[in-house]
């Protein structure tokens, strides 16, 4: 029973491991160049990532459920158990993983200096963006990430133009 529950938070752990919050920068993406767009947030929704299924969680989950079922009744009965065990194994540890790596998004309509409009999604991060403010697009290594515009960025012209409202 010990090592179902040590194998269940294991799997726990190994699903919350993942994150694409703008606050978290990978190792990768330091001292690299990143190119700046200037820009002016639209709107913003709250959204959900739907969580990934790398299919660890089920192989994890099957392996768990597989030794537990096959320590139930005798010897035939042990194996059909096993089996029927690991399956649902499996797919209680896909659900797991996919849940777990499941993460709280914000999708922002900004409009560029040219005009252009571009939606973004990215994970929620500490900073909280209003309609009308003046953001920067910063695009390292073709991942895209929103944020604040510094203090002092000279306004973009048409920044004055009606807030986006989505119907």
């Amino acid at each position: 029973m010990k090592k179902i529950a040590l194998s269940l938070m294991m799997l726990a752990s190994l699903a919350a491991c993942s994150t694409t919050s703008p606050d978290v920068i990978k190792r990768e993406d330091a001292q690299r160049m990143s190119t700046i767009q200037d820009g002016v947030l639209l709107s913003s929704r709250p959204v959900k990532v739907e969580g990934s299924q790398s299919g660890i969680g089920g192989v994890a989950g099957g392996v768990i459920g597989g030794v537990a079922g096959s320590s139930v009744g005798g010897k035939r009965e042990s194996v059909v158990v096993g089996v029927l065990g690991a399956v649902a194994g499996a797919v209680v540890g896909n659900a797991i993983e996919r849940a777990g790596t499941q993460e709280e998004a914000i999708e922002m309509l900004v409009q560029l200096k040219n005009g252009d409009r571009r939606a973004i999604v990215q994970a929620k991060g500490t900073e909280t963006l209003q309609p009308g403010e003046q953001v920067i697009i910063v695009t390292t290594g073709g991942k895209v990430r929103v944020t604040r515009a510094p203090a002092g960025t000279p306004p973009m012209a048409g920044a004055s133009a009606p807030v986006y409202t989505p119907r």
